[in-house]
């Protein structure tokens, strides 16, 4: 088995059984043979099997023997039982030590092939989007809330099609394997659906289907659909996910709401209305923010939102990765620490001067 070498941030631990076995034998020097210090000098092998390798706590053992054998001999406790008693507890606490370094670098082989395969998953699920599609730039940002996880329920994806370049920011209920499921269930739908429908409310019809049939009970996806043609407008179709960012040329920003609000992707069996689909002026030199609620609800330490609109001057950088890059660093230092829940952010420059309101569609 390969041996765990330590990283940066555990030198301090991997130097830990040392300076336990350099304190004992100082103290054991010190106070004398009557205080009956030797059988703690185990303590390095103890702690080598906690954070380093078989190998490592191997050597680390064999070390504490021959300190015991020295300070047992400098003690005289040889002449006794004290000092053969010693020796078996550091070779007792050696083996255990080794087998409980064995386990954990299995487990450790374990837990890195499964956030190999993780890795796979998360890009055949979230492939990455084009940096250019018609006269659009495109940049993606996905942060988890688990600071070693690599896939989550919230979804993406930018499709040049015959009728635009269409989009889809969505946040799946709930966590873990059935997320990613339901995930891959709406990504794949829409992949195919960008091509075939003629407008956007037949491709959120399909979805709604493709869900549906996938979704037990009262789980559902929040989904923003947007489509932007060559007429400088951009069309939404909202299914109760947070309204997009619209930044203008002169830096003002809006949050274009929908006429009405509609159940998410996967409710639609309830009997309720789908979506209505409204348009938004989006012209050259401006900016669409598509977005999850991990965004707008990430609390920093007063427990205060995320201020999106406030923070829109971060994407004057030239560069739409750049620009991302720094929304999201300024992201994680709001919250000064891990997030509470996965968020993605999909921004889309138009290249080139406009403003406009919602207006809804006949």
């Amino acid at each position: 088995m390969t041996e765990q070498r330590p990283t940066q941030g555990s030198a301090v631990l991997s130097w830990m059984p040392v300076a336990a076995m350099a304190v004992v034998a100082g103290a054991d020097v010190v106070a004398g043979p009557g205080v009956g210090l030797l059988p703690l000098v185990s303590l390095g092998p103890a702690f080598s099997g906690l954070v380093g390798g078989w190998r490592r706590t191997a050597l680390i053992g064999a070390l504490a023997l021959f300190v015991c054998v020295a300070l047992g001999m400098y003690d005289g406790l040889f002449e006794e039982r004290r000092g053969f008693t010693a020796m078996a507890s550091v070779a007792g606490v050696t083996g255990v030590g080794i087998a409980a370094a064995v386990t954990r670098s299995r487990r450790e082989a374990e837990l890195a092939s499964v956030r190999s395969i993780a890795e796979v998953a998360q890009r055949v699920l979230l492939r990455p989007v084009p940096r250019t599609a018609g006269p659009l730039q495109a940049a993606v940002s996905y942060t988890s809330a688990v600071a070693e996880a690599r896939i989550g329920g919230d979804l993406y994806e930018v499709v040049a099609s015959p009728h635009g370049i269409r989009v889809i920011v969505g946040d799946v209920q709930g966590k873990g394997l059935t997320a990613v499921e339901t995930a891959a269930v709406v990504l794949g739908a829409f992949r195919e659906a960008a091509h075939d429908e003629p407008d956007l409310v037949g491709l959120g019809e399909r979805l709604e289907r493709s869900v549906a049939r996938e979704l037990e009970g009262e789980k559902f996806v929040t989904a923003v659909l947007a489509e932007i043609g060559s007429d400088h407008r951009v069309v939404f179709l909202n299914y109760g996910h947070p309204a997009p960012m619209v930044v203008r040329r002169d830096g003002g920003v809006d949050f274009p709401q929908p006429l009405a609000y509609a159940l998410p992707l996967g409710l639609g069996a309830h009997g309720s209305e789908g979506p209505k689909p409204y348009r938004v002026d989006f012209a050259p030199g401006e900016q669409l923010l598509l977005y999850t609620d991990g965004v707008t609800e990430a609390r920093d330490t007063n427990g205060s939102f995320y201020p999106l609109g406030e923070r829109a001057d971060l994407l004057k950088e030239p560069d739409a990765g750049r620009a991302l890059e720094a929304l999201r660093e300024d992201l994680v230092r709001h919250v000064a620490g891990p997030l509470h829940d996965d968020a993605a952010m999909l921004l889309l420059r138009y290249h080139g001067h406009g403003e406009g309101k919602s207006v809804p569609i006949e």
